[in-house]
């Protein structure tokens, strides 16, 4: 099992993610690059990826050739590149201060999503990177009170930021199972220049994205989250230290600014678990879909979830009681779905159900090892954990024990045995 830990040195935005990562995977480089100028329209630029300095160590940096970008894009005059990946030489350009302008504008939210779903993108690239641009459109459209259709903001309409949001999908897709964390972010200060005006550091669309992350103060102003490294931080990672494992990668990725003292960098470390831990887990993802219902009878309810179960696809089905507007129980249903199945369970949903709407997101999650047998005469299930193994009798095993001890005590009453 892989676990990647990011260490936010100087911040995390977009190209700093992708730059950190193909410094630690620079086997995934030609993949990665290919996905990127496969989404990008002819006379925009192309990727460019490479070598320089940031305070004084070796680092990766990212971005589009040629391209006016936010704060973390033209290698600044320490840049060192002789051999930049995907690109020709360029000469290196001065960092400017991250500024939220709708120059170069590429389109709306949904032209973007289009845009990706028509590139001929690596399985599990398109997916990523939808859910990546998901999050980043629904917390601006949240903040603006617009409908997310309708979201046309410098994250998603500057074609380096749909790089970005590529680039960073086709990375997840290609170390898809992987375990992310990240250390606590800088938190920055002072205000941001947008198309909305002066905003305060962090971004309100940054802030909305990582709340229930660990932040810290660096006494360093500026901006040091984008809107872009947050929603990639929402969609893979959580907050915290590593779970520990053999340290077998680094990489790190450089923005352009340069900080008093420290430098402007995200470092990539990756760890692989133990064998024992390795052997005993196993990584996948999962689509949650989930609603509330408050108009159906408890013989309704349970002929919908059993016949929900019987989807292709359908890895659980639950059911919770929550009190909804003006205090009326209402109950939440949950379904774990896989991913490809996703839209055809959705349908069934609607169809089976009296809600209104749905809500559908990915998580990814974590499962021992599991294994069927039996035991004594009884069906077990073995579970593979870290350090040992557990043996749990199956439920309707059990249950059918017990109803022919039963019955088997009964017939021996009967006939006057006992």
């Amino acid at each position: 099992m892989r676990r990647i830990h990011l260490d936010a040195v100087g911040g995390v935005a977009g190209d700093m993610f992708v730059a950190a990562l193909l410094d630690a995977f620079p086997d995934l480089a030609p993949q990665v690059m290919a996905e990127a100028r496969a989404v990008l329209p002819e006379g925009v630029g192309a990727p460019f990826l490479s070598q320089g300095l940031s305070g004084g160590i070796s680092v990766r940096r990212f971005g589009l050739e040629g391209a006016h970008r936010h704060g973390h894009v033209h290698p600044p005059a320490d840049a060192h590149h002789p051999h930049p990946v995907g690109a020709v030489p360029h000469d290196a350009k001065p960092a400017h201060e991250h500024e939220h302008s709708h120059a170069h504008a590429a389109g709306t939210y949904c032209d973007m999503r289009a845009r990706i779903a028509a590139a001929p993108l690596g399985a599990g690239t398109a997916r990523h990177a939808c859910a990546i641009l998901a999050l980043i459109a629904e917390a601006e459209a949240a903040i603006h009170r617009v409908p997310v259709e309708e979201v046309h903001f410098h994250e998603i309409a500057d074609w380096d930021s749909l790089l970005d949001v590529v680039a960073a999908g086709s990375l997840a897709a290609a170390l898809e199972g992987a375990e992310w964390t990240v250390s606590p972010l800088p938190l920055g200060g002072g205000l941001v220049k947008t198309q909305h005006g002066l905003l305060p550091v962090p971004a309100p669309a940054t802030t909305s994205l990582l709340a229930g992350f660990d932040w810290r103060d660096d006494g360093v102003a500026g901006e040091r989250v984008t809107p872009t490294g947050a929603a990639i931080l929402k969609h893979l990672a959580r907050s915290g230290r590593p779970a520990g494992g053999r340290l077998v990668a680094s990489g790190t990725g450089a923005g352009t600014r340069s900080l008093p003292g420290m430098p402007n960098v995200l470092r990539a470390l990756v760890f692989e678990a133990a064998p024992a831990e390795a052997e005993a887990l196993s990584s996948d993802v999962v689509t949650v879909i989930e609603c509330e219902i408050d108009d159906m009878t408890g013989e309704e309810i349970g002929t919908a979830t059993a016949l929900l179960r019987g989807e292709a696809g359908v890895l659980d089905v639950s059911l919770g009681h929550r009190f909804g507007k003006k205090g009326r129980p209402v109950v939440a249903l949950r379904l774990l779905v896989r991913p490809e199945n996703a839209e055809v369970v959705a349908q069934a949903c609607l169809a089976q159900t009296s809600t209104l709407g749905l809500r559908l997101r990915e998580e990814r999650r974590l499962t021992l090892t599991r294994a069927a047998g039996e035991s004594a005469g009884v069906a077990v299930k073995r579970a593979a954990r870290p350090g040992g193994a557990t043996v749990k009798a199956e439920s309707d095993a059990l249950t059918g024990a017990t109803l022919a001890a039963r019955r088997a005590q009964k017939q021996r009453a009967e006939r006057g045995d006992d």
